[in-house]
């Protein structure tokens, strides 16, 4: 797409072979977009992007809303009227959160978990709420402040979009704890019949399963209403795919990190989870914001190519 970048790789032996064989691959649905147009592309985004500033604002904004957003949840908790949603509301929870760290917070998510706390309620709904919607707010910034987006919402729509989109996020959350409860049920009915062998084994797949689906339905939610320019008439996108698939490689190495290298507890002592959890929050910003860039870079790419065909 720029000629300058071209001409530049051109001249790198090896590389100059790399960037005509990625000319020739024709990527689907790109109206004869190449693989290395949208690899450029989506590189230009990276850099031009200020991408590591922006995932900072969301860590930052996210990680506020993240405590008053359990809380909340965990204080409905014992309102809910079906047997065992607690313990694998406490387990996914735990899941998500990286090694080391739960147990820190675990007899304080448990008591709130376990008792009713009606001031606790009415103050965790509004402070969650508005926390909830900042954090989304700073996602949806961040998408807006993309090299490749021009158009923006005005900020007291986005911040009402921002707000729904919370509330919906919430949903989706407790609602994949009650589909892996009664996963979960399904599976112990099914060895008490004698059709299934080993019930661990596959309740073990299914949470994983419904974990993964938890995540790409999540990001696929925000890719496709995150911003006014960016948008696909399908709901799952190549951006979410790629967050999917990041996030997971992401949570298997930075578990392995927590466990065999990092050394925070002895360094700052309890404190220490806040520096992982934010370290960890981090971390998936910017994989939330690589997997944005790839579908701006893809939308970018859609649009020059309709005006060039159109002049």
């Amino acid at each position: 797409m720029t000629k300058e970048i071209e001409k530049n790789l051109s001249k790198i032996p090896i590389v100059n072979w790399i960037v005509k064989l990625g000319k020739q691959v024709r990527i689907p649905g790109l109206q004869g977009m190449s693989l290395y147009d949208v690899i450029e592309m989506y590189i230009i985004g990276i850099v031009k992007g200020a991408l590591t500033s922006r995932a900072g604002g969301i860590a930052f904004s996210f990680f506020m809303a993240l405590f008053p957003f359990i809380l909340f949840i965990l204080t409905l908790i014992p309102y809910v009227p079906i047997e065992g949603f607690q313990e694998d509301f406490l387990l996914i929870i735990e899941q998500l959160l990286p090694p080391n760290t739960a147990e820190t917070v675990h007899e304080v998510i448990e008591d709130i978990a376990n008792n009713r706390y009606g001031g606790l309620l009415s103050f965790g709904f509004v402070a969650s709420i508005f926390l909830m919607a900042n954090g989304v707010n700073a996602i949806l910034g961040g998408f807006e402040y993309s090299y490749h987006v021009t158009k923006m919402r005005n900020i007291l729509r986005q911040y009402i979009i921002s707000m729904g989109m919370a509330i919906l996020l919430a949903f989706i959350l407790v609602l994949t704890v009650a589909i892996t409860l009664y996963f979960e049920i399904g599976i112990a009915s099914l060895k008490d019949k004698g059709w299934l062998a080993d019930d661990v084994f596959w309740i073990e797949k299914g949470q994983f399963l419904f974990f993964v689906l938890l995540i790409f339905v999540s990001v696929s939610f925000l890719y496709k209403y995150g911003t006014k320019e960016v948008k696909y008439h399908s709901f799952f996108t190549p951006g979410s795919i790629l967050t999917t698939l990041l996030t997971l490689l992401m949570f298997k190495l930075f578990s392995i990190y927590v466990l065999k290298f990092a050394t925070y507890n002895k360094l700052y002592g309890s404190i220490g989870t806040l520096l992982v959890l934010m370290l960890f929050v981090w971390l998936n910003s910017i994989i939330l914001l690589l997997g944005f860039e790839l579908n701006a870079s893809i939308s970018r790419l859609k649009r020059l190519h309709l005006r060039y065909n159109k002049e």
